[in-house]
């Protein structure tokens, strides 16, 4: 019996170990390089994973009540303030970043906008700024949706993502 059971743990130990050398792969979109987002990521067995519920923006005066979309800014404004505070959260809990795999961008139709579409431009500026840079050369894998509303109508934006990497050693 008690082989069995060190045979078991053996066996589940094995099963569980991460295979030397492992990491996140990150598969480029054929024929642009660097690409903005990402055609594909691999995570491998053993990879530790964080995954964020949508975060929304942070009014640009905290001091005065939120009225409107305005006391959150435009949607380039908004998504900056989103992936600031995200970059805060994944350094909370021991990520970066370069860590993200996946983020699901909803994004509202622009007030500013008479034909009633989302800032997709706006959007991209914003994300430019936090990928594909000096401090962060990955992108992530990326769908953006226009949606008919979020929380409140003082969003156009939110964001969720997904990040993994590799247990440190």
């Amino acid at each position: 019996m008690m082989f069995r059971t060190i045979a078991a743990g053996m066996l589940l130990a094995g099963a569980l170990a991460v295979p030397a050398g492992a990491q996140v792969v990150r598969h480029q979109n054929p024929g642009t390089t660097p690409s903005l987002i990402l055609q594909a990521v691999t995570v491998p067995p053993g990879a530790e994973t964080l995954i964020l519920s949508g975060q929304l923006a942070a009014p640009i005066d905290p001091s005065k009540p939120p009225t409107s979309w305005e006391s959150f800014g435009d949607t380039k404004t908004q998504t900056v303030s989103i992936l600031t505070k995200i970059k805060a959260i994944l350094a909370s809990k021991g990520y970066a970043m370069s860590d993200i795999i996946k983020m699901t961008v909803f994004v509202t139709a622009d007030p500013a906008r008479a034909d009633g579409k989302m800032d997709f431009a706006g959007m991209n500026e914003g994300f430019k700024l936090f990928f594909n840079t000096a401090d962060n050369p990955n992108t992530v894998t990326r769908s953006t949706v226009q949606v008919a509303g979020l929380a409140s109508a003082n969003f156009l934006v939110e964001i969720e993502v997904t990040a993994a990497k590799m247990p440190a050693d």
